[in-house]
């Protein structure tokens, strides 16, 4: 089932391409993907490169990929091991994500550093 599916969704990748990623199966391991996404344009992400490693498990879709960033990245919503925490926005809220509306500045010249110093050749 679950092999079935991520084929299906890999050839929907192929066919219709999201704008500035990529993703596909690492040495044809259809259960452990590589995706790179292209900074966007106007942020601090700007003309970076950033590898994120996705993990399907043998029951998915009942159970999410893991999904992790290999460039290190500064964003409210990923941790420093590279770990998107969506939940964070529900009951692991901490007051430490406000960074991002608290002191935008600060954020944004912290993302550009980052970017710059990790994702740029």
């Amino acid at each position: 089932m679950a092999s079935r599916r991520i084929v299906k969704e890999l050839k929907d990748l192929q066919r219709d391409p999201p704008t500035s990623c990529s993703a596909g199966p690492v040495a044809q391991d259809m259960f452990h993907w590589q995706a790179t996404i292209i900074g966007p344009n106007d942020s601090p992400y700007s003309g970076g490169v950033f590898l994120v490693s996705i993990h399907f498990p043998p029951d998915y879709p009942f159970k999410p990929p893991k999904v992790a960033f290999r460039t290190k990245v500064f964003h409210p919503n990923i941790n420093s091991n590279g770990n998107i925490c969506l939940d964070i926005l529900k009951e692991q809220w901490s007051p430490a994500l406000t960074i991002s509306k608290t002191d935008k500045i600060k954020y944004e010249a912290t993302a550009r550093s980052w970017t710059q110093k990790y994702a740029m050749g």
